[in-house]
Parts: structure tokens; sequence; C-alpha cells
């Protein structure tokens, strides 16, 4: 059955995906915007932010089903993530009344004492459960894929030869487009039977979790290139804050290895079990490691974005 699907973050790399992957099924979206978008097939866009009451309540208007994509991942204080991840998913509830609601969390809600960001998405689930209507909260990893800007730094430096990586750690990882497809998925099964409901789903790309070296080499031979995985303590780590930040502060930007950002990065265990949602039988994995690094090495390639610092 066709839906009218809210969605907040359309225009970011999570956001991007789902909007296509809602499409593509056969739904039509209302999708919350900033600026002006270009038109879209299948996408009415809806102007304004989280902190646009009057804008969030046009966007579930007539929606069948909300996922909340959009919030702050880097802020220069608590205020900052405070602010983009708990009250604005508090407004958008608000909004939402009783439509089915998912919400895009963070596995760094696990460990909500690591970081001001984890413990802001954790605070974020606690409101969204408040919904009025069917609840499902997911808690993706890594997130990588066509689109995606954070990952591009370790591609430029795998052509170097080398990839830092946090010492002694192991992650999970996830496909954009396959995030993007289990999102879709929740909210049509929230708006059926809602057998989803109610529950908090980490999703990973089905292996359990990578040894970090493995991920880098993984990065190194989608591109082709010999690289060897440089394990770093999480001294050197913060070390690497502490002169990204001095930096930023002089030039007058945010630091994209911040403190906060250092905490959960040499946090040795971001791991995910996605056993609970694949046993849900509405979605699974699609993409490995290797497939989703050489489509993304692809991307970066054919954008001309490979060239450049670390």
């Amino acid at each position: 059955m066709a839906l009218t699907l809210a969605i907040t973050g359309g225009t970011g790399f999570v956001g991007g995906h789902t909007l296509e992957q809602a499409v593509a099924r056969g739904h039509r979206v209302k999708a919350l915007a900033r600026r002006a978008q270009p038109p879209r097939d299948g996408v009415e866009w809806v102007a304004g932010d989280l902190a646009d009451q009057d804008a969030l309540d046009r966007l579930t208007r007539g929606a069948d089903a909300v996922i909340h994509i959009a919030g702050v991942t880097n802020a220069p204080d608590r205020a900052g993530f405070l602010a983009g991840n708990v009250q604005g998913t508090a407004s958008l509830r608000a909004a939402s009344g009783d439509r089915p609601f998912v919400h895009v969390s963070s596995l760094s809600a696990r460990e909500p004492r690591l970081s001001a960001y984890g413990a802001s998405k954790l605070q974020s689930e606690h409101v969204a459960r408040g919904a009025g209507g069917p609840v499902a909260i997911v808690r993706p990893p890594a997130v990588y894929g066509p689109g995606d800007m954070e990952f591009l730094a370790l591609f430029r430096a795998a052509r170097t030869g080398f990839v830092p990586i946090p010492a002694r750690a192991r992650a999970s990882m996830i496909f954009g487009p396959d995030l993007a497809e289990a999102l879709v998925a929740l909210a049509e099964d929230l708006a059926g039977t809602a057998s989803s409901a109610g529950q908090s789903y980490e999703i990973d790309d089905g292996a359990g979790g990578h040894a970090q070296p493995d991920i880098a080499r993984a990065m190194a031979r989608a591109l082709g290139v010999n690289a060897r995985p440089v394990e770093l303590p999480g001294g050197l780590i913060r070390l690497g804050a502490a002169l990204d930040t001095g930096v930023s502060r002089m030039l007058g930007r945010q630091p994209k290895l911040s403190f906060d950002r250092a905490g959960y990065f040499a946090h040795p265990d971001w791991t995910a079990d996605s056993s609970a949602l694949r046993a849900l039988d509405i979605w699974h994995p699609a993409t490995g490691l290797a497939e989703g690094m050489a489509l993304t090495a692809g991307w970066y390639r054919a954008k001309g974005l490979l060239e450049g610092r670390p």
C-alpha cells in the first residue's frame, strides 16, 4: 500500500537515500528542507527546520508515518546537541500526534558517558518513546556509501599508504542505501501490523562487527592501493582533538575531530547486533563491506573527490 511519509534530514546523506528508497517503493514523500531544493519526482519539499513548529505541522499533516533522520552530529557544546537532537525530536513528536514514528538514533547512545553527542541521542530516544503512535528506534553504527563525506578523509589517507584507526578496536558498518531501506521498511510496518513497535534496533551489515584493520584494508582494496592501518591509542586521538580544536578556534570553524568525537572514536567496541531487526523479516542487509567500499570509492572517484589532503 502506498503511504505518505514525512521525512526530516532528507537533504543529507542518509536522508537522500531514504527519499530514493521511499519513492522507489511507491510512496509519496514530504521532506523538510532549510533551503530551496530542486524539484524531485515523488517528493514535496516543505520549507523549514526542526525549530519551526509551523513547518513541522505542515510536514506531518496528511502523513501516514514519520521518519526522523535529522540531527546534530557535531556541535561546539552540549547545548548545541540538546537543541538539535533532543528539542528537535520533541518538536517533531508534538507535530506528529499519533502517527507512526521511526526515530534514527545512534549506536553511540549505548555509551552516553563517552560523549555529549551520545548522551543527547539517548535523551532523544526517551523523547521519541513518548510519541502518541507506535514508535521504532534505530541505532546505526558507522554509515558509509555514495554521497557520504565523513569517510572521505580516510579514503584520501589510504591513497597516501596509511589509514589511521583506533587501537585494538572493532566496529560495525552499514551501507547507506541498506540503512535507508530499513527505515522505510520500519515505517511501512508501523503503519501496518506494527510488529516493530516499542523496540530499539541495532543495525549492521550482518557481519556482527569488523576489526578496524580489516575496515582499513577493505578501503585500500577498493582504491586499488596498498595501505597500512596505523593504530592510534586513545591518548594520541585526544591529542589530535586538542590540535584540531586549537587550529579551528583560530580559523573560526568547528573542529572535525572535536574532543567529543574523540571520546567515542577511541572506544574499542562499536559492534552492533542486528538479529532482532532481521528477525522481523521486513529487512535484510544486502551489501557487505567489500562491495560497499568499492561502490563508495567509485562514487568519490567519479566526483573527483579523492584528490586533496586527508
